[in-house]
């Protein structure tokens, strides 16, 4: 009797096989298209994005759900920053795209969790004379690749290590695109701010320009001093141009990171950017804040995890790369004096490569030298992070301290000197050209004190950026700048 012999050698090879299937149900649940770890993106981008929660559109019934959304928080209503950024978060199609890379890496580390599938074999043979076969032999061969059973665990946990990088770098460019959000918005409301501004100086430059041409008539202003004022209202009439061309542009670009288009692009902005505050976040530690909460530098981290993973790999698979398990049966069936007699034999192979040639030291190196570079990058992100942190959060401080002295100081002192002007001219005290020259010197100074609270603005933002993550942080001079009017004007 061989049925016992060969249930249990079927038993021996085919066990792997339900252990797949339970393997193979638990990884559904972890890596799974439901899901495919986006909760532990959301979780791991809350503390930046605040009330924003990002959105994965997975089908046409959630893509309707939010373009409908869309369409109610931005058609023809002023948007917040808040609101700037909620709207990104969901309809951002780039960001869309992380998230599809997010669930393409979940199914491949579910792939690589699960068993290799056996090879089976069957054969049939029979020789005979019609209608009776004197001679019958039935083959069956069951092949599974032993290496691949015995570093399922490490590559398992490899695989869970990848996946785990997968979702920190979509968590990174989740970041990465509020903080582009946040920083278009502060580049188009500057914009118009400024817009705004020049508008106004332009109703000085106007009555100025008239003024110097009645004088002119009359005998009271050279001409020289006349072609002065009329050449600055010219260029303030250029500057203005450039400055609705960049209040157009800094708002396409908003709309462009919100990922809006057609009707979704009749929204507006606020005129001017919010106050500044009382009070600085007080930062004492954000060296430390930003090494435990930068998404790169954890991604880095877990670069470095999975790469040692894979040296111990490769370390226990040097020798053997190859290693394969036959096991099969043959069954034969014969006619002696009448009688049909079985007989059945078993049979077991066992496949490997002798290292002769390949000993496996290059792909030891390989992996060394890998590790080694994973390990480089990750001390190299680490100095950055601290320095980027301690630079964004000097730039903050640094840049409120501005926006305050010129809100507070010059240009109160402007205003000042302007209405005092104003009062010695209507005495007959000082001259017309004075007057001028001081108004001229207020637009200068409104200009700059707009464009010191739009820096803080984007250093907050920076700021934001440099200890969650989200990319390298926007320079200061970008979000739709307007040009200065000549603050000078001297007679």
């Amino acid at each position: 009797m061989i049925r016992p012999r060969l249930y249990r050698l079927a038993a021996t090879v085919a066990g792997p096989l339900l252990l797949g299937g339970c393997v193979a149900t638990a990884s559904s649940d972890l890596y799974g298209p439901g899901d495919a770890g986006f909760t532990q993106v959301l979780g791991q981008v809350a503390p930046s994005t605040g009330k924003a929660r990002p959105a994965w559109m997975q089908n046409a019934e959630q893509a309707r759900t939010v373009s409908d959304r869309v369409s109610k928080l931005v058609q023809g209503k002023t948007i917040s920053a808040e609101t700037a950024v909620q709207v990104a978060l969901i309809n951002n199609r780039g960001l869309q795209a992380a998230y599809s890379d997010l669930g393409i890496s979940a199914a491949d580390a579910w792939q690589q969790t699960l068993l290799p599938n056996p090879t089976v074999s069957v054969g049939l043979l029979g020789i005979g004379q019609p209608g009776l076969v004197a001679f019958r032999t039935i083959e069956g061969l069951l092949a599974s690749n032993i290496l691949a059973l015995a570093t399922h665990s490490r590559r398992s946990a490899i695989a869970e290590t990848r996946f785990r990088q997968a979702q920190m770098q979509a968590a990174g460019e989740t970041l990465r695109v509020a903080a582009e959000t946040r920083q278009a918005w502060v580049g188009a409301v500057a914009a118009f701010e400024a817009l705004a501004s020049l508008n106004q100086a332009r109703q000085a430059a106007d009555a100025a320009s008239e003024l110097a041409e009645k004088l002119g008539q009359s005998g009271a202003m050279p001409k020289a001093a006349q072609a002065r004022e009329h050449a600055f209202h010219a260029e303030l009439t250029g500057q203005i141009a450039e400055a609705r061309l960049a209040a157009k542009l800094a708002k396409e670009k908003l709309a462009r990171v919100m990922g809006l288009w057609g009707p979704d692009t009749k929204f507006f902005v606020p005129d001017a950017l919010p106050a500044l505050p009382g009070r600085l976040m007080k930062k004492e530690h954000v060296e430390r804040e930003a090494l435990q909460r930068r998404t790169d530098l954890q991604m880095a981290r877990i670069e470095l995890e999975a790469t040692a993973r894979e040296l111990g790999l490769t370390k226990a698979t040097r020798y053997v790369t190859d290693l394969g398990l036959v096991a099969g049966f043959e069954t034969e069936r014969e006619l002696e004096d009448g009688e049909i007699q079985t007989k059945g034999t078993a049979q077991l192979e066992l496949d490997f490569a002798i290292p002769i040639f390949d000993s496996g030291a290059a792909r030891m190196k390989k992996a060394e030298f890998t590790y080694m570079r994973a390990a480089n990058r990750l001390a190299e992100r680490a100095v950055n992070v601290r320095s980027e942190a301690r630079s964004a959060y000097l730039a903050y401080r640094a840049s409120h301290e501005i926006a305050r002295h010129y809100r507070d100081s010059v240009l109160p002192l402007r205003t000042q000197v302007q209405e005092e002007a104003l009062l010695t001219y209507n005495g007959m005290i000082t001259n017309t050209f004075e007057l001028l020259a001081d108004t001229r010197a207020r637009i200068g100074t409104v200009l700059l004190s707009a464009r010191a609270k739009r820096d803080f603005w984007l250093a907050e933002a920076n700021l934001a950026a440099a200890i969650h993550g989200g990319g390298a942080p926007a320079a200061a001079e970008e979000g739709g700048e307007a040009p200065l009017a000549d603050a000078g004007g001297g007679h």
